[in-house]
This record gives C-alpha cells, structure tokens and sequence, in this order.
C-alpha cells in the first residue's frame, strides 16, 4: 500500500492502519473491554473460594477497571488518539495485577484470558509496530505472573500467552484486510466506502461537540482529456500526485479521500466555511492541473448525504461557471445574501452606464454604453462588485439578479436612443456563465427584449473568456441562438483567461475586449505591448470587433488608434454614471463624451438642439 507512515492524520491508514480506528469506534469497543472485564472481575472476585493472594486488590483493580470503562464510553469520543495506548496498558497491568492476587488458582488461570482482551483492542487499532509492542507486553506479564503463583510450574503461562498471541494476529490480519475495503489502493487515500464511514463519525463527533463541520468537493477539470491523449498510467500518475501535494498541506484531523474517478473529498472537522473555501484555493494552486471545487457546511441535524449532495450542487456549479473556480454552497445565508435579496426583491439596485467611443472619428464619440451594476451594501460596505457577484452565484441570487440589471438597463437604453436618435447606440451588458448555463436563458432575453423594445441587433452580451470555454453545450448552444436571433456575444478580459487560436475560432462571438492591464501597459517611455498589434491583426483575420477596456490617458488613445484599434472605453472618456447623468453629459457634448473637446467639435458653441437633443454633426 502506497504512503503508509508518511501521511499524517490525512491517510486513515497511516495513523490508525485500521479503518475502524476513529475515536467513537475506538472508545466504545475499549470501554466495553474494560466495563466486561471489570464487572465479570467483580462478580467471580464476590463468588470465588480461597484465602490465597488479596482479593481486595483484586476488587479494587476490578472496580477501577469498570470505572475507566465507563469513563471511555462517556468521554473516549473526546479524548486524544494517544491516550488509548495508555488504557491497554493499564489493562495489561490491571489484569497482571488480579491474576498475581486472585484467592485461588484456577481462578487467577482463568483471569489469565483477559489478556486476549488486550490484544483484540491493540491489534483493531493500532499499527502493527505498536500493536506487536503492546501485545508483547501482554505476552510477557503472562508468561512472568502465573509462574509466581504457588503450585503453577515455569512453563503455566505459554498456553495464555500463545493464545493472546494467535488471537491478535488474527484480528490484526482481518481487520487490515476489512480495512482494505476503505482505501483506494492507487492513491493510498480513503476510498469513498470510507470516507462516508469517517463523515458519519464526524458528524457524531460534531452533534455531540457544538462544533462546525465542512466539506469540500474537488473535480480535476478535463482529466478524462489526460487519460484520451496521454494514456490511463498518466493519468493515474496525476492522481497519485495530487493526492500526495495534498495531503502534505492538511494538517491532522482533516481527512482526504479520493471519492471516485477524478474526483476528490476534504472532510475539515472545526472548520467554517471561509476556512475551507480559503483552505480549497491554497490545494487549487499548489497543483498544475485546473481543478473545479464545491464547499458547503454541516447544520445540526443534517444527515451526511444530504452534505454531499449540497457540495456538490457547489462543485457543479462551479462547472458550469467556467470551471477551475471554487463555489460555497451554503446552508446559511450571509447578512450580505440576505439583504441582496431584499434589494432584488424591491429593485433597489443601481445600474450605471459607462460609454463605449469609437476611435476612428476624431475620438470621444459614443458609440455604445456599458451597463454596470451599482449598490452600497450596509451589512458590508466595502463588497466589490467582482464579490457581490460571486456571492449572488454562491446563493442562488445570479438569475434574478441577471434579468433585474438587464431588464433595467434595456429600457434605459431605450430612453438614450429616443433622447438621441443620431447615435446609433449599442448596449453591452455582463451575463454570468451559470446563466448561460440555464436551459431558458436564451427565451429569458428575448422576453426581456420583447417587453423593453431594446432592438436585439443593438444588444451585446459580455461573457469572460473561461465561460465561453466551460465547455458547456447548454451554454454554447444559447449563444448560438442568441446570435440567430441578432444578439452580438464579446468576450470579455480578453488575453487573461484561456485564450488560443482554435478556441476563438469555433466560439460564438463577435467582439473582443481587450483586458485594461494590456493597455495599461502602454506608457510614453516604452514601446507599445507587441501583443496589443497581434490582437488587432487577429481580429481583423477573423473579421471580430475589439474593445480596449481602461483607456485612462490620451497617449493610450493615440497609440491605440495607430494601432488600429476602433473602439474603446475608459477613465479619459467618462467614468460610469446614472443615465439621467449620461444623457446631460451626451447632450452637452453633442453625443462626445471625455476631456478637451474643442468648440468645433461642440459644434462652434452652438446651442440650438432639436427635440431629439443636439443639431446634428456634420
């Protein structure tokens, strides 16, 4: 078997060599030697004839024997795993101590059995180097006591002894052979058998302890890919390394097991969820291989296989959101989901719009505007709106969330239009990469459409690239229809994701935006990013729009236009505002929007407007 003795507590095997060995198992199966030994010590102590050795002695080692019994089976779940060594050897002692004491012979022989006792318990759940210490050690007392007594010759003890000694071996072979039945022999982790064994105990450990209980579901993404390309002993090999990364990182207590296939369970005893969603992300990055992850906690109550399922409800969401991303879902809710939802509920969120230019008409002229969503959270001020996303993901709030900002940002694009008939403004809005995963998604557009008279042809939806890439034929296939039916799709951040050649080829998009951090890059004092000049050359191959996101000064802009770039956004045009803001702002600079327009662009101060807002550029 593979790690055995160099796991820690993350590998049933390597600390207890016994599947059996958890601390309920452990305490019962002890305190019941002990509560057995010490009341039949007590009874045949009462009713045995004879005034040899002190059968006092021999009753105060019985009643003690009783009482720490007893105070296994009350307290043994909460004791640590090493105290047990201690109760086997007392019990070793204990009995030394009766059958050196008992009144008569042929009692203190029959005493002499309970050393067997010793040896079952040693040998269910200890490893075999300290198994064979303590059985020995039965042996040897064995072999040393009997003789002391009056009458009993040097070679009395080999028949106990040796049955001690059969009966351990035995029981040590079983059970290492039952316990095969809970570990997955090529990882050396438990099996899922297992692992369901050690969360039925956690979870009585936890009903009786108040304390918390988390579980992760973790899914090494495309590995079927691995064993297709690279063969099965590839894959096996990723396993194998996998699990021994991992289990270097779990300290005692937390139990891994690989649960089937590729799929991996993290069983984490007095951990809050944030604990093992932070937990998650350290094992998500200490390995090369993408992984996707579902976190959930344990409520008193609950059974394990409810636990599993809610993990991995998290662990598919985490899928069909693109995938190598870690998903809690909770059984609580937090004061930030709750008052989300409230805010859905009563449409109390804001959605700010900022403009989309185009770069090829003297700069400034909008184009476009990005829909963004906007709220202040007073259970958690400092949320972002990257958090206020994931927690909408995490508790089921993404759909209702989705439509409200869409259905509100359509007909306030409707508005901008009406307001402005000169421009023949698009507007992009983000979907969520669970949402295009819902089966209705695209009629939910198209309702929304159909109800605000936003023109399809004058949509764009916004997906980052690992969602168009998540593989999802429920997602691929909405885009599809979304584009049938005159939607345009842009990949957002692109160049940070999963970006290749043959991907952007076969996705359903139109448009690219290029990530801010490229255009960050171009500085007065260094040569332009070669990539961004590899972008525009490729979206002009493949006949795609490109967007560069973060625009913040004019040298961007210029050397983005020199570039050949068309259209963009950012700080040096307009930050995001409300639309009523919006529509003042166009207004003023008759459909431009960013710093130091001239008067000839403004139309030589001209101040006559239409009904539809400003005269008309020429």
């Amino acid at each position: 078997m593979r790690g055995i003795g160099s796991r820690g507590d993350t590998r049933t095997r390597v600390r207890a060599a016994s599947a059996l060995a958890t601390a309920m198992v452990m305490s019962r199966t002890t305190g019941a030697f002990y509560v057995m030994g010490g009341a039949l010590g007590l009874l045949i102590t009462g009713i045995a004839p004879g005034n040899e050795g002190n059968r006092a002695l021999v009753g105060w080692a019985a009643a003690i024997a009783l009482l720490l019994g007893l105070s296994l089976l009350g307290w043994g779940p909460r004791l640590p795993h090493g105290i047990h060594h201690v109760y086997v050897a007392i019990a070793t002692i204990l009995v030394t101590i009766a059958v050196h004491s008992f009144p008569n012979t042929v009692g203190a022989i029959s005493l002499a059995s309970f050393y067997v006792f010793v040896a079952c318990d040693a040998a269910l759940f200890f490893a075999w180097p300290l198994a064979a210490a303590h059985i020995g050690f039965a042996m040897a007392m064995c072999l040393w006591v009997l003789p002391t007594r009056d009458g009993l010759p040097w070679w009395s003890g080999l028949i106990p002894a040796g049955v001690t000694f059969g009966v351990g071996v035995v029981v040590g072979i079983l059970t290492r052979m039952a316990s095969e039945a809970d570990i997955d022999v090529l990882t050396g982790l438990l099996n899922r058998r297992g692992f369901d064994r050690a969360l039925n105990s956690a979870i009585e450990q936890a009903t009786r302890t108040g304390q918390g209980l988390a579980l992760v579901l973790v899914d090494l993404d495309r590995f079927q890919k691995i064993n297709d390309h690279l063969g099965h002993r590839a894959g096996d090999a990723v396993l194998q390394r996998v699990a021994d990364t991992w289990s270097k990182l779990l300290v005692p207590g937390q139990r891994l097991a690989r649960y089937g296939g590729d799929a991996f369970a993290l069983l984490l005893p007095n951990t809050t969820e944030q604990a093992a969603i932070l937990l998650t992300e350290q094992l998500r990055a200490a390995v090369t291989t993408g992984c996707s992850a579902g976190v959930t906690s344990w409520q008193p109550g609950e059974s394990g296989s409810l636990l599993v399922s809610r993990a991995d409800v998290g662990l598919y969401r985490a899928k069909q959101a693109g995938r190598n991303r870690t998903v809690l879902e909770s059984s609580r809710q937090l004061p930030l989901a709750v008052e989300l939802r409230e805010a859905i509920d009563r449409g109390a969120l804001d959605v700010h719009y900022q403009p989309i230019v185009s770069l090829t008409e003297g700069g400034g002229k909008a184009v476009g505007v990005e829909a963004l969503l906007r709220w202040s959270s007073s259970a958690q001020p400092d949320v972002t709106t990257e958090g206020l996303i994931r927690v909408a993901e995490e508790y089921d709030l993404i759909s209702d969330l989705d439509e409200l900002v869409l259905r509100r940002a359509c007909a306030d694009a409707a508005r901008l239009q009406e307001t402005f008939a000169q421009l023949d403004l698009t507007l992009n809005v983000n979907v969520s990469g669970l949402e295009l995963a819902e089966q209705e998604y695209a009629d939910r557009v198209s309702n929304i459409l159909a109800s605000t008279g936003w023109p399809a042809d004058q949509l764009v939806l916004e997906v980052t690239e690992s969602e168009l890439a998540a593989e999802s034929q429920t997602a691929i296939s909405n885009l599809h229809t979304l584009r049938e039916r005159g939607v345009r799709i842009a990949i957002d951040d692109f160049g940070t994701g999963y970006s290749s050649l043959s991907r952007l080829a076969t996705l359903p998009s139109d448009i690219l935006k290029v990530d801010q951090s490229f255009v960050a890059a171009i500085r007065s004092d260094s040569p332009a990013p070669p990539l961004l000049g590899v972008i525009a050359a490729l979206s002009s191959a493949l006949d795609l729009q490109v967007i560069a996101e973060g625009v913040e000064t004019e040298y961007q802009a210029a050397v983005l236009t020199e570039l050949g770039f068309a259209l963009a956004q950012g700080y040096h045009y307009s930050d995001s505002h409300p639309v009523s803001e919006l529509i003042s702002d166009l207004n003023e600079g008759h459909g431009r929007v960013g710093s130091g327009l001239s008067e000839r662009e403004l139309g030589g101060g001209d101040t006559m407007h239409t009904a539809n807002g400003w005269v008309p550029l020429g």
